[in-house]
């Protein structure tokens, strides 16, 4: 029988923090979000005031439980070291926490301290207790602001030479489009991440929801649009299936509320490009965690790595 093991996974995102405290079988024992508003602030005090809602979120957990918590896992944006004990490298996000050792600042709590990327922290929550739990060889990709990504081979995680795998935004679709912010042109990111909506909509649409709202209502354009990225998508996930040869695809984050006004189209996308040996097709399935995928797979992560 498995031993009950507990830990805490904080996602430490740009304008919040999101929390779990969660055993080794998935469940969820606890659960906290909070504002952090540290964007505003300058470089210094920005980092202290992550800090500070870090320490606080997991102060209250181990307040609040009579549960043995085991470890404390962090996911934040950014490129982790090889030992996951900070993230070596995040340029322009979340000013002040690059290098930083997180598990000299939570020493008080004597527990083991991971940190990981946040895209391959939730490709280990649905590799863990969500939609790809009976696979062993996952895809992810997590569609949202920009989009990331991870890779599971044989039941474990891949993060590859300086931990930089998975950072599958950046695969090109368009040798020809302009450089993303890692100089990769034309990018799977820029084709269909919600950042760059107001560009490639020429100022008329601001977010994917509007694009996609549009496209609904019969816009020509925003069908256009729409359709353009999610052909882009297709070739994207045809390209990695070629490269991977996964047991399922797994596409999370925000823009997957567009439910089958994406999954549709990218079914019949598929059809064209995804080379399907003997008719072997792979198949492709939405996240099972929301907002908390991060938190959750942060928490499956720090308890993986307990000896």
């Amino acid at each position: 029988m498995t031993e009950k093991r507990c830990a805490i996974g904080i996602d430490l995102g740009a304008t919040n923090i999101k929390g779990v405290l969660m055993d080794n079988k998935g469940n969820i024992l606890k659960k906290r979000e909070r504002e952090t508003n540290a964007q505003t602030q300058s470089r210094q005090e920005s980092g202290e005031v992550w800090k500070n809602a870090i320490y606080e979120m997991v102060q209250k957990f181990m307040d609040q439980t009579e549960q043995q918590v085991d470890s404390i896992g962090l996911t934040a944006p950014g490129i982790p070291d090889s030992e996951n004990t900070r993230i070596a490298y995040m340029p322009g996000r979340l000013e002040g926490l690059e290098l930083y050792n997180w598990s000299q600042y939570l020493i008080k709590h004597q527990l083991p301290v991971t940190v990981l990327n946040d895209a391959q922290a939730a490709l280990m929550a649905e590799s863990k207790f969500g939609s790809a739990k009976e696979a062993e060889n996952i895809v992810m990709l997590t569609l949202g602001t920009g989009v990331g990504g991870g890779v599971m081979i044989k039941g474990e995680l891949y993060q590859g030479n300086i931990q930089r795998a998975g950072h599958l935004g950046h695969i090109t679709v368009n040798s020809e489009g302009i450089p993303d912010i890692t100089g990769t042109p034309g990018s799977l990111e820029d084709a269909i991440g919600d950042a760059t909506v107001k560009q490639r909509s020429h100022g008329r649409f601001q977010s994917t929801r509007q694009l996609v709202d549009a496209h609904k209502e019969g816009d020509y354009f925003a069908t256009y649009l729409w359709l353009k990225s999610v052909r882009d998508l297709s070739v994207g996930i045809s390209s990695l299936i070629n490269a991977f040869s996964p047991d399922l695809v797994v596409l999370g984050g925000g823009i997957t509320r567009a439910g089958e006004y994406l999954f549709a189209p990218l079914e019949q996308f598929l059809g064209l490009y995804e080379w399907r040996p003997s008719g072997r097709k792979t198949q492709i399935k939405k996240a099972t965690f929301g907002p908390f995928a991060g938190a959750v797979g942060a928490a499956a992560f720090s308890l993986s790595k307990i000896k």
